[in-house]
């Protein structure tokens, strides 16, 4: 099985009409996606490559029966865009765009997690996610990625997102599904709620983990771990050499005085069981581990 997407999951582009929504809603079709509609207020009624356009998320959702949509609109838009998304009655909403300023994502994130409790939020700032071989939604690169599971793979790095995907397939490990999270400060998904999934879905036999400085996400991640997960992860920590105080790459990778850093999020997630790998490739080889005793 996977997680949050599947084959049959019929998909909205909002901003299906500007460049980079159009390369990546058309190349995610070509991957297998069911990418049914785009929307934009003042065009509704064409077309993008035989992908009607509506002039809102409700319509096309009523035409459609789509239940899923992904925000390629400029920052300033977004939360406008996740909230008519979420009133529209979307079951999953993955927001790519990156540079949401922070009070507008704490905003919609719990405007969504009060009154549209039936809607996952995934990102800002995210790759997305795909279910190798199902569907794809977001800016993954499809083919770097093998389908038939048993490795789910979750990620607060895009790049590194793409080199776990690439690790395994290069030791000819399939992924369930590979969820990209985002690095800012409020992510609608977090690593726990990827875990629990993961944890539910029996197809995932074990769980590939990378996070970052900052925050404390991998250390509550562990908690859960060491609480709730029956299955065995490998994990890798980015931002070992980051110096403290300084803001690295994502709004979310920031340290403060002790906290965030790499080594105790390192050190907490070993303490939960986990095998935690010094590089990405060594996280790689020490899922094939996991897998070759299956």
């Amino acid at each position: 099985m996977s997680i949050f997407l599947d084959e049959n999951t019929k998909v909205i582009y909002q901003g299906l009409t500007g460049s980079t929504g159009r390369y990546y809603g058309l190349l995610n079709r070509e991957y297998g996606t069911q990418v049914v509609a785009g929307t934009h207020p003042n065009k509704a009624g064409i077309d993008v490559e035989g992908i009607p356009i509506f002039a809102s998320v409700k319509d096309a959702a009523e035409a459609t029966g789509a239940t899923a949509t992904c925000v390629f609109v400029p920052a300033p838009g977004v939360q406008g865009a996740v909230l008519e998304a979420a009133e529209a009655g979307m079951e999953l909403v993955v927001v790519i765009t990156e540079g949401v300023p922070a009070h507008d994502g704490a905003y919609f994130y719990n405007v969504v997690k009060r009154d549209f409790p039936s809607t996952r939020l995934l990102g800002p700032n995210c790759p997305g996610l795909i279910s190798p071989g199902k569907a794809n939604v977001g800016i993954t690169a499809g083919h770097i990625a093998k389908a038939g599971g048993p490795v789910g793979i979750v990620s607060r790095s895009g790049t590194l997102t793409y080199q776990a995907l690439y690790e395994l397939k290069q030791k000819d490990i399939g992924v369930t599904t590979c969820v990209g999270i985002g690095g800012d400060p409020v992510p609608g998904t977090s690593f726990i709620d990827c875990l629990e999934a993961f944890e539910a879905d029996p197809e995932t036999k074990a769980v590939m983990m990378i996070g970052e400085i900052g925050g404390s996400a991998e250390e509550e991640a562990a908690d859960f771990i060491r609480s709730k997960m029956t299955k065995p992860l490998s994990a890798y920590i980015a931002g070992v050499t980051a110096p403290a105080g300084k803001k690295m790459g994502h709004a979310g990778a920031i340290v403060s005085g002790g906290k965030g850093t790499a080594r105790a999020k390192m050190e907490a997630l070993a303490d939960a069981g986990v095998l935690v790998g010094n590089n990405p490739t060594e996280a790689g080889d020490l899922m094939a581990g996991i897998v070759a005793a299956f």
